[in-house]
């Protein structure tokens, strides 16, 4: 009983298509529309052989014999099938490409979803770039394996094996001269194929770092502008950049080689059958028509090889990118194992014996640490940097799990409590203020769920000393920020963030070295 072997062959191609059926689930719920497009393309391919076939009567018939019915049929009968083509072909091209895009966005939702759902580690370890990348260009080269790709082979293998049906009809021996190339054809398909996937792999890298390093720039413009370092990210850029032109080269030379090596074998084989053709013409054993329909249909069988050899290059970057987004659906999300609930807490919190370490080789960032804070109590750390003061906030929300140890609230572990329920009674004003694309009330509004109403976003900026200048805002309240609130100064941006946790009302209030520009006259319990 044979086996496969990781990396073999054999195993590759399941694996392919194991790819390939999981990337057609996505295609599932558009069945009907899936199944009218393929009708579409069916029939379109249908007419190729059907054009050859009408040669032989064209020639035989109306030239040769001066059949008057064949006279006047064949024109009408050549019209109505271009016309058929036409609009089947329409409903296929227009069908398949209505269901990628459908598959993109479902794509697209769905590695969103997934970003949500992942644990903070997991956005340490990979860069924002990478995963934009994802994103946007992976998917896209999705998009020509479930559409592209899809109707070639539909289209264009039926229309090869409708043509090779035709010439085997009219005349076997010659015809056998055509399956003398497949396996040429099928030989350079697959040394391309594995070329294909190879740069394929190494293109979506390299855009993720192109991606990255563009996404760097843009976060840190006003660094490379105080430290004079355009140069240098310039030439950092240029050589990703040309990175990426060399793969795009290498992968259209890997496509384009393949086809005129196909073409040749076709031409060679079409040769052959012309000489062997004229003897049998020479010998009667040939009409012109036939001649002719036939010299058609090998002609006819370049443009849809050609086609098909086109299609493993879609395919296998297809095939590339569907790895990298389905390594990202298949990360496992955040761990939330714990089941209890506790309601509105009373804000009681004791770590007890507290370590915690980043990398199971790495050193302890806290070490056997012990702390109570009680309901009402404010508590200020006081440290220098890298003293696990931040490290110590992000465990209580549970973004990292404690290396030992617990953190009990209201006297009851938070690794035994639902995730939702712990951060309900939080509310969180990080090191590096995150503020979104919005407007100012929408911004404060993350804070109560954007069900807060105008009294309250009001109340809340008050208190945090927003309102001050909030009415100086051209639109006030529904004044646009921009990314990561950039019209606005630095202390400005601190205040939104904390009327923002202020409109929580959370039981507890975690400020990170978020005063450092604020006073809050509101009572406030910071941990």
């Amino acid at each position: 009983m044979g086996h496969w072997a990781p990396g073999s062959k054999a195993s590759d191609m399941k694996g392919h298509k194991t790819l390939y059926l999981r990337l057609l689930y996505y295609v599932k719920p558009y069945g009907r529309i899936f199944a009218l497009a393929l009708a579409g393309t069916a029939v379109a391919a249908i007419t190729e052989p059907l054009v050859a076939a009408l040669i032989k009567p064209l020639l035989d018939g109306s030239f040769v014999e001066k059949d008057p019915y064949l006279i006047r049929m064949m024109p009408l009968w050549l019209v109505g099938v271009f016309i058929v083509r036409g609009i089947a072909a329409f409903i296929g091209s227009l069908g398949m490409e209505w269901i990628a895009h459908r598959v993109v966005m479902d794509l697209r939702n769905a590695l969103f979803a997934r970003l949500l759902a992942l644990p903070t580690r997991y956005f340490d370890d990979h860069s924002a770039g990478t995963l934009l990348s994802r994103l946007t260009y992976d998917v896209n080269q999705v998009l020509t394996a479930t559409t592209q790709a899809l109707v070639a082979l539909v289209r264009d293998g039926l229309a090869v094996t409708g043509l090779l049906g035709w010439m085997l009809y009219l005349n076997w021996k010659l015809s056998l001269l055509a399956f003398l190339i497949a396996p040429g054809i099928a030989t350079i398909m697959r040394v391309i194929s594995q070329r294909l996937r190879r740069l394929s792999r190494e293109l979506q890298d390299l855009m993720g770092e192109l991606t990255h390093a563009i996404d760097e720039v843009l976060q840190g413009h006003r660094v490379i502008k105080i430290f004079g370092a355009q140069a240098y990210e310039r030439q950092r850029f240029n050589r990703i950049n040309n990175r990426v032109r060399q793969r795009n080269l290498k992968l259209a030379a890997a496509s384009e080689g393949s086809g005129p090596l196909v073409q040749l074998l076709a031409i060679i084989a079409l040769g052959a059958m012309i000489y062997f053709a004229s003897l049998q013409s020479a010998a009667h054993q040939i009409t012109v028509g036939g001649f002719v329909s036939l010299f058609g249909a090998m002609a006819m069988l370049l443009a849809p090889i050609k086609r098909l050899t086109k299609v493993n290059e879609q395919l296998q970057r297809g095939l590339a990118a569907a790895e990298t987004i389905f390594a990202l659906l298949d990360e496992p999300p955040e761990p939330d194992r714990g089941a209890g609930t506790i309601g509105r807490a009373r804000g009681a919190v004791s770590f007890r014996d507290l370590s915690h370490r980043y990398r199971p080789e790495g050193p302890d960032v806290l070490e056997g640490l012990n702390l109570e804070v009680q309901p009402g109590e404010t508590v200020a750390l006081v440290g220098p940097s890298g003293s696990g003061k931040t490290t110590l906030m992000s465990l209580l929300p549970r973004f990292y799990e404690p290396h030992g140890g617990d953190i009990l609230l209201d006297g009851v572990p938070i690794r035994e409590l639902q995730l939702a329920e712990l951060r309900a009674n939080i509310a969180y004003v990080s090191q590096d203020i995150v503020l979104f694309n919005d407007t100012v009330a929408a911004n404060i509004a993350y804070g109560a769920g954007f069900q807060a109403n105008d009294a309250d976003l009001v109340r809340a900026a008050e208190n945090a000393h927003a309102m001050e200048f909030i009415r100086q805002l051209p639109q006030g309240l529904q004044t646009l920020i921009g990314e990561n609130g950039a019209r606005l100064s630095g202390g400005q941006r601190q205040r939104l963030a904390i009327a923002r946790a202020l409109l929580k009302n959370a039981p507890i209030l975690i400020l990170d070295e978020a005063l450092s520009l604020i006073h809050i006259s509101e009572p406030t319990r910071p941990y």
